[in-house]
Formats: structure tokens, C-alpha cells, sequence
């Protein structure tokens, strides 16, 4: 991201304006991560993680973590709030916490490289693509494809706007910008969508969203 936007994520969390986080595990995560089955002991990369509670969730079940975040308050909140006590060392770029199966890289996430992440066998990424400008996206997916290997498959959840006069069977769709997005480098499924009727933040009226769980495959270079 610019360093503009990397100083408005800095000043939400200085501000404790953090109503994007979610108090409790996710519902989706939870439902249909069974289903995605990596097997325990896997190795699981959750960009932009912010303090969430879904790291605690697959550690427990027998995963290891590796988070990315911005954000130092957000990472030291994350451990406060859970009762852990962390190490810390410098790595190249970036800051390591851990705790048991949980560690997280506190820098920004365009800075990784490879080497920093280490193994990874999945992506949990809960909205991270979505929360991003959409000037964005492209180059965090790019990003994506050279810090995970090929054979890294992602757990996606999104939130979606629904189109102005698209009717619900027109959600149960793969988003077109998403496809555009990943289906160079992807198979891309489509395996849950919820429609919600929420209040606009702007101009108070009700627009329908569309919460979506996709499920990404690499695909392997061309020769």
C-alpha cells in the first residue's frame, strides 16, 4: 500500500477505531474450514491478521500460524487480551512475536519475502483482500503468489456489495474483479454465499451484501 494508507491503518488502531474486528471466531471459518482440510500440524498464513481471534481458533486445532500485521498495537493487543506472553526478536524487515503455535511478523505485508514467511501449506485470508483499495488488490494478490508456494491452497472470505438490481441467484456467482484477480494463477470455487440487508455507513440506507467463501487452488506454472 501507499505510505499514506499504511498511516491511516497505523492511526485507526492509535484511535481504537476498530469495529472491523471481530469479537469471536468466524462463523464460516468455523463452519467449513473441516471441509478445506489441511491436514494438523499444517502451516497456515493469515495476512493483515489484525488481533483476530480466528489465529487462536486453528492453532487449536493443531495448526501453525503465521500472521502479518502492520500494526504494533494490534499485535501486542492480540497477545495481551489472549494471556500470552510472547518472545520477540528482530527478523530482516520485521518484528517476530510467538507463542507456542502462534507467531506473527509485525512490518508490512509488500515487504515479505519468501524467506521471511518460511513454509506455508494454506492462506486464511478473512476479508484482508477486501478491506484493501481496490487500486490495491492486484498487487496484494502478486505479492501473494510469490511469498506462497504453488501448492498453497486459500480459504477466502469476502464481503461483497451487491450490484444494484441483481437479483440473489446473481450472487451465487464468482465476482467478476475477484476472477480477474486470481484466475491467472488460481481455480477459484465458489462454495458459500449469505445475503444480509445492512444499513449503509454513509448514507443510512439498506443495501444488500453478499458474504462469500471461496476456495483457491494454485495452479501450477506453465512450462
Amino acid at each position: 500500500m501507499t505510505d499514506r494508507d499504511n498511516q491511516l491503518w497505523l492511526r485507526l488502531w492509535r484511535e481504537r477505531r476498530t469495529d472491523f474486528h471481530q469479537r469471536g471466531v468466524n462463523r464460516l471459518l468455523s463452519r467449513f474450514w473441516p471441509a478445506f482440510a489441511p491436514a494438523t500440524g499444517s502451516r497456515v498464513f493469515v495476512p493483515l491478521c489484525g488481533k483476530s481471534l480466528d489465529m487462536l481458533w486453528l492453532a487449536e486445532r493443531g495448526h501453525d500460524v503465521i500472521g502479518v500485521e502492520l500494526s504494533p498495537l494490534a499485535v501486542a493487543a492480540f497477545f495481551r487480551e489472549n494471556h500470552l506472553q510472547p518472545s520477540k526478536h528482530r527478523q530482516g524487515r520485521f518484528t517476530l512475536w510467538r507463542h507456542g503455535r502462534i507467531a506473527i511478523l509485525c512490518g508490512d505485508y509488500f515487504a515479505l519475502a519468501a524467506a521471511d514467511l518460511g513454509p506455508v501449506d494454506s492462506v486464511y485470508d478473512r476479508a484482508a483482500l477486501t478491506a484493501l483499495p481496490p487500486t490495491v488488490r492486484a498487487r496484494y494478490v502478486a505479492q501473494l503468489r510469490r511469498i506462497v508456494p504453488d501448492s498453497a491452497g486459500v480459504f477466502l472470505l469476502t464481503l461483497e456489495d451487491a450490484e444494484e438490481g441483481a437479483s440473489l441467484q446473481q450472487a451465487q456467482s464468482v465476482d467478476g474483479e475477484l476472477a480477474a484477480l486470481y484466475r491467472a494463477d488460481f481455480e477459484i470455487a465458489l462454495t458459500h454465499v449469505h445475503s444480509l440487508f445492512e444499513t449503509d455507513p454513509q448514507s443510512g440506507a439498506p443495501c444488500r451484501v453478499e458474504y462469500k467463501l471461496y476456495q483457491l487452488s494454485g495452479k501450477a506454472p506453465a512450462d
